[in-house]
């Protein structure tokens, strides 16, 4: 099966754009004519550090970041995260609040626990996790509010920054950041991991107000001090240099199709075309709330696991790629991040409809 046939609904790593693997491969073993591949160069060398600079700056304009923060590219994942944010911002002995809307928000809240007051702000977890709750309960010595912007075992998505009462907010935004334009003023951190709609698995991106900073607890590791790595630019340790080259070409495809605006209208229409069958049918049972419906991961199933393998089955066939869904959940997944065409969708559409026909009763 060539790649010209297949769509990657894979929920991360994600499929990315041909033209960014084009360009990629024409420079892998000699960048700019230095001779050598971007894997090779020292990170502290002039030609990677003009690359390191140029992809903080592109990131720093596709999402408007204001000078008062600043922008970290780190290893570890979203799951090292989970750590670090208590260790920086709960303070000694303090509290925050958790919103626990899926799997890796309820990760994070307790690994939180481990060094702090954790209080669970909402929870769906009683509905499945199949909405986002409409109220929140916040604690009045908290020192942040942190909820994930879109939950991609589940197919939900918060579909506006929550009002905090200027409660500072931390938001994992790993599986839709750049897919829309953020008001990044109205967050102290927000981070993700890069594999969904940046760059290939390995790096993650802080985007944090710099005055958070320097309020780390004791036992804080330097290797997780945001106010180490904001002083060392993310060098105190050897960064993810391909992923973030990687991360330069992505940001450069962006802007060349308009950016987080163009971005948007794109998904919706994107994701229009599944809910659209989902909302006409007889067979599929969509698991999200109309209202707090993700638009860059769609899950649904037909009731019947055997079919719901046969429809992943005969998707697969037809090159329409990891559409099972997570191993928590099952059912059926659709991942439709940045770089999905919309042919892809509509590809995914038409089976949709196909297979309705043939397996309904």
């Amino acid at each position: 099966m060539s790649r010209e046939n297949v769509y990657n609904f894979s929920a991360g790593p994600s499929m990315m754009p041909e033209s960014v693997l084009e360009k990629a491969k024409r420079e892998i073993s000699d960048y700019n004519g230095s001779g050598m591949s971007v894997m090779e160069m020292s990170h502290r060398s002039k030609l990677f550090d003009e690359i390191f600079q140029a992809s903080k700056a592109k990131l720093k304009s596709a999402l408007n970041v204001p000078d008062n923060y600043e922008v970290l590219f780190l290893q570890g994942g979203a799951t090292l995260q989970f750590a670090a944010i208590p260790l920086n911002l709960m303070g000694q002995g303090g509290s925050a609040d958790y919103a626990v809307t899926g799997n890796f928000s309820s990760l994070a809240a307790k690994e939180a626990q481990k060094y702090g007051r954790v209080n669970i702000a909402c929870d769906s977890s009683d509905k499945g996790h199949s909405c986002i709750p409409e109220a929140l309960r916040l604690s009045a010595d908290s020192s942040y509010f942190y909820y994930c912007a879109n939950n991609t075992i589940y197919g939900t998505e918060w579909q506006s920054v929550p009002d905090t009462a200027g409660k500072t907010i931390v938001c994992d935004m790993s599986s839709d950041i750049l897919s829309k334009p953020v008001d990044v003023s109205k967050f102290g951190l927000i981070y993700a991991g890069a594999q969904k709609n940046m760059a290939p698995a390995g790096l993650t991106v802080v985007i944090i107000d710099k005055s958070l900073a320097g309020r780390q607890a004791d036992i804080c590791p330097s290797v997780m001090s945001y106010d180490t790595l904001i002083k060392k630019d993310s060098m105190l340790n050897t960064p993810p240099c391909w992923c973030i080259y990687m991360l330069g070409l992505m940001l450069d495809w962006l802007e060349s199709i308009g950016g987080v605006d163009e971005m948007e209208k794109i998904k919706k229409q994107r994701a229009g075309l599944i809910y659209d069958v989902l909302d006409n049918s007889r067979l599929y049972l969509p698991h999200a709330r109309r209202d707090s419906r993700s638009d860059m991961n769609i899950t649904f199933r037909t009731g019947s696991d055997e079919l719901d393998a046969a429809f992943v089955e005969g998707a697969s066939r037809r090159g329409l790629l990891n559409l099972k869904g997570h191993r928590l959940t099952g059912g059926i997944r659709a991942s439709l991040y940045n770089a999905m065409p919309m042919q892809g969708a509509q590809a995914l559409a038409e089976y949709m409809k196909q297979f309705e026909v043939e397996h309904h009763v």
